[in-house]
């Protein structure tokens, strides 16, 4: 019996999209900031590279709408794909320049510092920001928590928006979705892994700058997880509301306690301004001393605040605290960003030192 061989299965044509057009356009509010826009006929889905100094993002969609945020200036290639399938797309490349000016993302090079050692103290911890890296004692707070975190903040918070390199920490502000919000930026606590009580803590850092930009280095009591906020206390070693207004600004930082007296909120703080230039312009370093009686606070080791915690209704700063770095995007307190406010802002942390008796 001879067998016959049987006919070629009926092979799946493939159908490739065509006529693939995109537009490109460089955000005229938000710096370094590329929006593509992509349509083609047949696509399934579309793919966009965007092509950094540091490697490539790449993203795909049904929607053919992409964007990307560059950090520093530069021509950039950009690639652009309408897919049939994984394998079977059209493509084209294009190329784009963007310009990132210094004050919205550069690092100062100069500005105070102070001493690894003061008489009478040791050194209990610190953290210098080296490798490339976050250490274990820092976790990252995630999304928009409760009523924009209490204060009808704007932000998403995300671990992406912090980055260690060149010997800094870095948190940066972004103008982009992403979760139901437009703009990210990223929130740090030290909680149940690093809280102190009493000493001098110094934090070296260069601000961002803006319109309803919020930076704040700052701490909360270990009991805010079993009492809540203000019960649990809060001692803000600097906040700084961006932008320009006679009482705030981006030359001006608070330090501020808050604390509940008889079920109420109760707050104390001072400011500190400077005679010239903003905090953007270079580091600076924002301490607190703290004992078992008062709270003071400095800005390059000029004293401009104190309080006095001996009074029973301020016992909340008399228990461990721990630290929380970030930088908020609109509030209460600073409003939304308007047209002046330039993205993306950072703040650079040189280091942060705990000194104790």
């Amino acid at each position: 019996m001879i067998q016959g061989c049987k006919p070629d299965a009926p092979s799946t044509q493939i159908i490739y999209p065509t006529n693939l057009s995109y537009k490109i356009e460089v955000s005229p509010t938000t710096e370094g900031l590329v929006e593509v826009e992509a349509t083609a006929n047949s696509a399934n889905y579309y793919g966009f590279e965007f092509v950094d100094i540091n490697g490539s993002s790449y993203e795909e969609n049904t929607e053919g709408k992409a964007s990307y945020q560059f950090s520093e200036s530069g021509t950039y290639t950009i690639i652009i794909k309408a897919h049939a399938t994984f394998e079977h797309y059209i493509e084209q490349k294009d190329s784009i320049t963007v310009t990132v000016t210094k004050n919205t993302g550069g690092i100062p090079d100069t500005g105070y510092t102070t001493p690894m050692s003061y008489p009478g103290y040791t050194l209990v911890w610190q953290d210098e920001f080296n490798g490339t890296t976050l250490s274990s004692d820092w976790t990252p707070e995630i999304g928009t928590g409760n009523n924009g975190w209490g204060n009808n903040e704007l932000q998403y918070y995300r671990a992406e928006n912090t980055e260690v390199r060149d010997g800094y920490l870095i948190i940066t502000a972004k103008s982009e979705p992403f979760g139901g919000r437009v703009y990210t930026s990223s929130r740090l606590i030290t909680r149940a892994k690093k809280s102190f009580q009493y000493g001098r803590i110094d934090i070296r850092a260069a601000l961002p700058q803006g319109k309803g930009i919020w930076p704040a280095l700052w701490m909360l009591g270990n009991s805010f997880s079993s009492v809540g906020w203000p019960a649990c206390g809060e001692i803000d070693i600097m906040e700084m509301v961006g932008g320009s207004s006679p009482t705030a600004g981006d030359n001006t930082i608070f330090g501020t306690v808050h604390w509940e007296n008889n079920g109420q909120h109760a707050e104390f703080g001072g400011f500190n301004r400077l005679s010239s230039g903003i905090y953007a312009d270079e580091f600076h370093v924002f301490s607190i001393i703290w004992d078992a009686t008062k709270i003071s606070w400095y800005r390059d080791d000029i004293k401009y605040h104190e309080i006095n915690i001996t009074p029973s209704q301020l016992s909340e700063f008399h228990q461990q605290f721990f630290f929380i770095f970030n930088i908020a995007v609109g509030g209460n307190w600073p409003g939304s960003p308007d047209a002046t406010t330039k993205f993306p802002q950072q703040m650079a942390v040189d280091y942060v030192r705990v000194f104790q008796k």
